[in-house]
């Protein structure tokens, strides 16, 4: 316990020893938030006699998510391996491995990349009879992605975009969109997060299930959540409350969708 508390300064000693109910860590680059983080997994673990499995971390880079884990097994040892931890999306993919049949896909669907994201919707494109030069892949992928971040299906969108000629087009490209990925078993990276929101909705045991596994919540880099990560965040903090939000007002790793949800 001395090695895990040993170096924190006032603030951080504080961060790292608060464990019950909701914590906000607002601190600068540099400031020794990845340790706040790393430390207080490994307080929870040994002060607080906490299952790893139990714990949930979510980070934005992959790179960040093992920097972490190396760090906490420095502390806890083997325990550290047991530990949800990874960005939104790979905790994500773990659940929909588990429960996707629920929405109707089979545990064995594919993720689109990019790439497959705009030849699919340039063939959409096509097959409704839209002109690709005054409707460009990019910028309609562009748009459904920013749908999507916005928890908008695609009859929530058509509706939205009522009266918008553009929109209109892009709302029955969308739709189309939609209905060829799942033909095909596939989901594109914004559907993973909100795929999982949608699961947790249509099947409250599995939602409790999860929001009751995880016993303490940790969120890095909190001021890049987005709506979707918002709500996810809130869902599975629904049983036990515990959580800990980390982030930098004057630093986003993706500026343009910056949080409105702290």
């Amino acid at each position: 316990m001395q090695e895990i508390l040993e170096g924190l300064n006032n603030k951080q000693y504080e961060a790292v020893i608060n464990t019950d109910g909701a914590v906000l860590v607002i601190a600068g680059a540099g400031s020794g938030k990845t340790k706040v983080l790393t430390h207080k997994i490994a307080y929870i673990i040994q002060e607080k006699k906490a299952h790893p499995w139990n714990i949930l971390a979510i980070t934005f880079t992959n790179k960040a998510a093992n920097e972490m884990k190396e760090r906490i097994a420095g502390l806890v040892g083997e325990d550290a391996k047991d530990i949800w931890m990874g960005t939104f999306h790979s905790i994500c993919v773990r659940i929909l491995r588990k429960h996707i049949e629920q929405i109707g896909f089979e545990s064995s669907f594919i993720i689109f990349d990019t790439s497959d994201q705009k030849s699919l919707i340039k063939k959409c494109l096509k097959e409704l009879q839209i002109d690709d030069k005054k409707f460009s892949e990019k910028s309609v992928q562009s748009e459904i992605s920013n749908a999507k971040n916005e928890m908008l299906e695609p009859a929530q969108y058509s509706l939205k975009a009522h009266g918008d000629f553009r929109r209109e087009k892009i709302a029955t490209v969308y739709e189309l969109y939609q209905k060829r990925l799942k033909e095909n078993n596939a989901i594109d990276f914004d559907d993973i997060i909100n795929f999982t929101i949608k699961i947790f909705n249509q099947n409250p045991e599995i939602l409790n299930y999860y929001s009751s596994k995880f016993k303490y919540i940790l969120v890095d880099e909190y001021q890049d959540t987005n709506k979707s990560q918002f709500t996810l965040v809130k869902m599975l903090a629904e049983v036990n409350g515990n959580i800990t939000v980390v982030g930098d007002n004057d630093q986003g790793i993706y500026s343009f969708r910056r949080s409105r949800y702290s």
